[in-house]
């Protein structure tokens, strides 16, 4: 039998970093710590769904909760004149206040821009969760959607699977579209994953998508996409 790992997590300490970074002295701020990422998480996906939300990124001080938000449309989540990440901030603060009240540390909220959206799969799944849900042609939105990845320089190879009540059949079904090569087995791989829902009236279709961006070295730059950070909420993008 085979065993299926996230390609992610299956390359962490080789060319991958983890997502939530800090160190808990106890079992209690652990726990509390989990709890709270867990709902960070959870808020901000829900809340941004359809800001291209890449990835969300936590960092721990002993003064500072730092929420580093991954987007490929950086100017609705900043607003106008910062009003929106404004809001969020505090909404977030009030969540940790409620769930770990002893924690003091300040919460800073940075939005950093994907560059190239096409090259990062977290955004790819959800163009294609958008042309879904606008009743476009399952089959259509794949073919384009690989063609549009695959032409970006970086990308070296493709593969998108689609599952669910596919064109509304009675049946569910899997379909799937690849182009170039995907390694999963190697290490120094730079592949990213991620999955994706579409809501239909008819159900739910499950999108997953991987692509390849080229191997890895220790001499060569480990991030592919060079971000462009948010200034304090002025609406003015500084580079990173």
């Amino acid at each position: 039998m085979t065993h299926t790992v996230h390609p992610y997590a299956h390359r962490l300490g080789i060319i991958r970093d983890w997502k939530s970074r800090w160190f808990a002295g106890d079992k209690k701020s652990y726990r509390e710590n989990i709890k709270v990422d867990e709902l960070i998480r959870r808020f901000l996906t829900k809340r941004l769904r359809g800001t291209f939300t890449s990835g969300i990124e936590i960092e721990r001080s002993a003064s500072e909760l730092r929420v580093i938000l991954s987007t490929g449309r950086p100017g609705l989540v900043i607003g106008r004149s910062g009003e929106n990440a404004g809001k969020l901030r505090k909404e977030l603060a009030d969540m940790v206040r409620k769930i770990a009240p002893a924690d003091r540390r300040t919460l800073k909220f940075d939005i950093v821009e994907v560059r190239q959206p096409e090259t990062d799969a977290a955004v790819v799944a959800y163009m294609i969760a958008e042309g879904l849900e606008k009743r476009m042609p399952f089959r259509r939105v794949l073919k384009q959607t690989v063609e549009k990845v695959i032409a970006a320089r970086e990308v070296e190879g493709v593969r998108i699977a689609l599952s669910g009540r596919l064109g509304g059949a009675e049946m569910s079904r899997k379909e799937e579209l690849k182009k170039g090569r995907i390694p999963l087995q190697t290490f120094r791989a730079d592949i990213d994953f991620a999955h994706e829902r579409a809501y239909l009236p008819y159900g739910v279709i499950g999108i997953k998508v991987w692509i390849y961006r080229g191997n890895v070295y220790q001499d060569k730059k480990t991030l592919v996409r060079q971000p462009v950070q948010a200034g304090p909420f002025d609406g003015t993008p500084s580079r990173g």
